[in-house]
């Protein structure tokens, strides 16, 4: 099982540098530079805005959602939070792009919308799912 691990790393290596050549020789330099003005941008939305908020949060259910639901919940949140910051982005340039770039022609914030449904949907379905498969694992009550 060992050897898996060392296969996937070193297929994982290989892709990642295959990946990061064809970005240095396809990609002009200033989109380059957007790129990576983007990406770190990322990581401090990422750690000094949105994880925060999302601990806060989910730490703020503590009173009122039992142990059991709010890991469901703190899931979804966590999701639904990561799935927005992407989300942003193009709901705010839409419509900005000739119509030869359709991606950005879509009802991003329908999407999400509708994305956001679902994410609520699985975790309620995963919820009743545990719940139910924990109410059958218990021994009957037979009286005393």
């Amino acid at each position: 099982m060992r050897w898996w691990r060392l296969a996937l790393g070193i297929i994982g290596i290989f892709v990642g540098l295959y990946g990061a050549s064809q970005l240095l020789v396809h990609v002009p330099t200033h989109s380059l530079i957007l790129v990576a003005v983007w990406l770190i941008a990322a990581v401090i939305i990422h750690d000094w805005l949105l994880s925060p908020v999302i601990v806060g949060v989910g730490s703020g259910f503590h009173r009122w959602v039992p142990d059991r639901g709010r890991r469901y919940l703190q899931a979804a949140l966590i999701i639904g939070a990561m799935v927005t910051l992407i989300a942003i982005p193009m709901i705010y340039r839409q419509g900005t792009q000739p119509p030869s770039k359709a991606i950005l022609l879509q009802n991003f914030g329908a999407n999400l919308a509708l994305l956001l449904g679902v994410i609520a949907g699985l975790t309620l379905i995963a919820y009743v799912v545990r719940v139910a498969r924990d109410g059958s694992l218990q021994p009957p009550d037979r009286g005393a």
